[in-house]
């Protein structure tokens, strides 16, 4: 018979595998481009709420940096690119 333990370290181990491919797409301060220009990329890119965009762009503005965006390589470097096309700064870790 099977214990809660062995039942306990399947899941953990499961849990350790679904993280494997998570990243952060990050997006990056800088002195150029507006608030309303990051927030409707955002927008259009990431497919945010104005709320969510709005929030992220005063993180990024205050903090210098946030990860804006969750999800495997594959899903996230087709945004970057594009974020980077409109000439901000990001990039996939």
């Amino acid at each position: 018979m099977k214990t809660f333990e062995h039942f306990q370290e399947q899941v953990d181990l499961l849990e350790e595998v679904v993280d494997i491919d998570q990243r952060d797409l990050i997006v990056y301060n800088d002195e150029v481009n507006t608030f309303d220009f990051v927030i409707e990329t955002l927008m259009e890119v990431c497919g945010h709420t104005p709320e969510q965009a709005e929030q992220s762009t005063l993180l990024i503005h205050y903090k210098g940096k946030c990860s804006v965006k969750k999800g495997s390589f594959d899903e996230l470097a087709p945004m970057r690119n594009d974020i980077c096309r409109r000439g901000i700064s990001a990039e996939v870790m």
